[in-house]
């Protein structure tokens, strides 16, 4: 089975063919992407590029443009002063599936 290190919105996932999950939100008009591999891991031979490995490319299909993932809350308070305010968000991710590791 064939692994591969690939960055998008700034961080780093290790990802497998055929995996699905969620990362940063991509552009809407995009159904399929191309990303390059940082790390290949393909049975006994591991190839480690600076920072990119030449030649290899991930192939990436969206599933699903828009997501929200868990709300966020932060809160401030100060006791004894009656200040409390409260502060919620979703991010928006982008569903993404490893369609092959070239």
């Amino acid at each position: 089975m064939k692994k591969a290190v690939i960055t998008t919105g700034g961080k780093q996932y290790l990802v497998a063919e055929g995996q699905e999950f969620e990362v940063e939100l991509l552009p809407k008009d995009e159904k399929s992407l191309v990303l390059e591999a940082m790390l290949v891991i393909d049975g006994d031979s591991v190839k480690v590029g600076t920072p990119i490995i030449d030649g290899t490319k991930v192939n990436i299909e969206v599933v699903e443009s828009e997501v929200k993932a868990d709300k966020v809350t932060a809160i401030r308070y100060k006791a004894k002063k009656r200040v409390h305010k409260l502060h919620g968000h979703r991010q928006k991710l982008t569903r993404i599936k490893i369609a092959k590791i070239v």
